[in-house]
């Protein structure tokens, strides 16, 4: 049964607004966990809105992960994926993840996810909140390392390129 939609559009916006803000506020003091707490509001009504088998679990296995991505930066933990996986790289929901430290891979996987949950949702305000949580995954990236941020970007833009033609 589709969710209420009466105050969908007032609370996607302030979760936007929000959103921003840590981006804006996480970017000003060079600190993913502000960006991280500023992105839950959208996560989590992301999570509640989501209506089919595939896309709530994508939804709360995103919340589940930017909950992780906030004990892993605030708790400093330090963790190479790849060392432990023994590739550089790993295919993920049909797309290919570059490996590295674990409070790197986390934005990235939260990137992908919203993706997927882009093109899979019916719903505006679940696809505005998706757009919302990739583009704010980048900041945490950023903020984390900006190398890895060029590298992801670049590769963004390569496969949006490719979709393209």
């Amino acid at each position: 049964m589709a969710k209420p939609t009466k105050y969908a559009p007032h609370i996607c916006t302030g979760a936007t607004i929000f959103a921003l803000l840590g981006i804006i506020f996480g970017l000003i003091f060079s600190s993913p966990v502000i960006i991280v707490l500023f992105l839950f509001p959208a996560a989590i009504y992301e999570a509640y809105r989501t209506e089919g088998k595939s896309t709530k679990a994508a939804s709360i296995i995103l919340v589940a992960i930017l909950f992780l991505q906030l004990i892993f930066i605030a708790f400093g933990v330090n963790f190479n994926v790849a060392e432990f996986l023994g590739a550089e790289r790993q295919q993920i929901g049909g797309y290919w993840v570059p490996l590295g430290d674990i409070k790197v891979v986390g934005p990235t996987i939260i990137a992908i996810l919203s993706i997927i949950l882009f093109t899979k949702t019916w719903g505006v305000y679940t696809k505005w909140l998706a757009a919302v949580i990739f583009f704010t995954s980048f900041a945490i990236v950023y903020t984390l390392d900006p190398e890895v941020f060029e590298y992801l970007f670049r590769l963004a833009l390569d496969e949006g390129l490719k979709n393209i033609k």
